[in-house]
């Protein structure tokens, strides 16, 4: 049972003892006052529902013993309400009891039963037109049943909803991190490896490969506290931009280029974010695919939208046959999350470009 249906659950029984205690009330307010075998109805009710119904939260749900209980709280109630009329009132902490007792269907069951005890504790049955009553009072409970019912199941739905759609947005949080930073440092690794001749050359791919391990180390506690994204964190858009392309341009030895065109405006936080995300991925499938001699990444402020290009002069490939990596597929999954679109061009021998673009409105 988690903090909320712990919550609702002392609701319902504050619920019942305040009517309980209302009725007492109204009855102390009559001339007569409530009567000794009045009281000692209320105070078995009282006893009953906290020994064998809250302080039982695991039996909840079961017909067996649950049902028992409900029938013994209904015939109390109606032995109260035939003493003193003043227990009217407690027929308000009576009728969520069958749904906080017992499972569907049988809450439905219950939810009736406690309607018919009403009517027996307040002799409507003798009436004429009591079977219509009985019916429409039934159906009134029955269809609030399902109503609550329908309620709960629908909450339920976007709780798991709302943890797959967190798992999604962890996941391209980590990929956009720590697996680009690995695989940065993988390369650096690789490239000491092979210039192993030159002890130069190797202690400069090891130093890339120590600096892109401390980066990206900062940059998986930034996300752990904040899930924010380092080059942003104290910086506006175009700056992360070009420090992005700057420590990229760094590492891989290709020239990288990032520039501004328009005029900067505020954008929201997490339109910043997928900007910046597409901007590095970009970056990391030229690294890995492309073989690129130079990149360009360019940020446009229009009017009714803003764009970010990467653009490389790569080996291109077919847009139409689906690969394996994960990269492109984040990136339109990121784009759709800020209502933005990702277009693709590219072409074997002639390079690739990326287009995001997001609408400001």
């Amino acid at each position: 049972m988690n903090v909320w249906e712990a919550r609702w659950l002392r609701a319902f029984h504050m619920l019942y003892y305040a009517c309980l205690a209302l009725g007492l009330i109204l009855s102390s307010g009559e001339s007569a006052g409530p009567g000794p075998l009045t009281l000692g109805i209320v105070a078995l009710m009282a006893g009953w529902h906290g020994f064998f119904v809250a302080r039982r939260p695991r039996l909840l749900g079961r017909p067996n013993p649950m049902a028992f209980h409900l029938a013994v709280v209904c015939a109390l109630y109606i032995a109260l309400v035939s003493q003193d009329r003043s227990f009217d009132v407690v027929v308000f902490g009576l009728m969520p009891q069958p749904y906080l007792m017992l499972a569907s269907p049988w809450s439905y069951v219950g939810a009736v039963a406690t309607v018919l005890s009403t009517f027996t504790a307040r002799g409507y049955l003798d009436e004429p037109n009591a079977v219509w009553r009985l019916a429409g009072s039934s159906g009134l409970v029955v269809a609030i049943g399902l109503f609550v019912d329908y309620v709960s199941r629908q909450s339920a739905q976007n709780r798991t909803v709302g943890v797959l759609e967190e798992r999604a947005r962890l996941a391209r949080e980590i990929h956009d991190t720590l697996a680009q930073g690995l695989s940065g440092i993988i390369t650096q690794l690789e490239a000491a490896e092979q210039a192993m001749p030159d002890p130069r050359a190797v202690q400069k791919r090891i130093t890339l490969a120590k600096e892109l391990a401390r980066d990206n180390l900062r940059e998986a506690r930034r996300s752990v506290a904040a899930l924010r994204p380092g080059p942003l964190a104290g910086a506006g858009l175009e700056a992360a931009l070009a420090e992005v392309a700057a420590r990229w341009s760094r590492t891989s030895g290709v020239a990288a280029t990032a520039s501004v065109e328009g005029t900067p405006r505020p954008l929201p936080g997490e339109v910043q974010t997928t900007l910046l995300r597409v901007a590095q991925e970009g970056l990391s499938n030229a690294a890995k695919h492309a073989r690129a001699g130079r990149v360009a990444i360019t940020l446009t402020y229009m009017d009714d939208e803003v764009t970010l290009d990467v653009f490389d002069d790569g080996v291109g490939f077919d847009p139409d046959v689906r690969g394996a990596g994960y990269g492109l597929a984040a990136m339109r999954e990121r784009a759709g999350g800020v209502g933005g679109t990702l277009t693709v061009e590219s072409a074997p021998g002639e390079g690739t470009a990326l287009c995001l673009r997001i609408p400001s409105n």
